[in-house]
């Protein structure tokens, strides 16, 4: 049943797969920090768990890796607009498009993730001090942070 999530070709920078080939519904996946950012040679591991009425519902997404982003809290949760329940936004903040669509696939949810690294949105935060670090010093403490979930992704990825 994997087929019906994923593509032949996947996209580069991330790769992903079942956890238990018996749970279609809970899937691992790595993503390669994004060339040209602080994130850039991290490998970040993420479990996704999709509901059952797939692809109505989004799945979740959540980093295992360390990861110190504006929209990543701290337990790992990842908050982006493809993630969230479709519909209207009740505090208005979000298109109903740039929410969870039915049409929306591992890929995609991949795409936005890699572009959330690479451009982070710090008007919503899902951990607020990573949000205002990058906003006032990005090349300071944040880059320090960021340097140090990198780092580590790197030994946790070669144990």
């Amino acid at each position: 049943a994997t087929h019906l999530f994923l593509n032949k070709n996947p996209v580069e920078g991330f790769s992903a797969g079942l956890i238990d080939d018996d749970d279609i519904y809970k899937w691992e996946v790595v993503i390669i920090g994004p060339q040209d950012t602080l994130f850039e040679g991290g490998f970040f591991k993420a479990y996704l768990t999709f509901p059952y009425d797939y692809p109505l519902r989004p799945p979740k997404m959540k980093f295992i890796t360390e990861i110190w982003h504006p929209n990543v809290a701290k337990n790992g949760d990842v908050c982006i607009s493809i993630l969230h329940e479709p519909g209207e936004d009740k505090f208005g903040y979000e298109k109903p498009e740039e929410r969870w669509l039915p049409i929306h696939t591992v890929e995609t949810i991949m795409i936005s993730v890699i572009s959330m690294l690479a451009d982070p949105n710090s008007d919503s935060p899902a951990n607020v001090d990573a949000a205002k670090e990058w906003r006032e010093d990005p090349n300071g403490e944040f880059k320090k942070k960021v340097a140090r979930c990198v780092r580590k992704s790197q030994e946790m990825a070669f144990d």
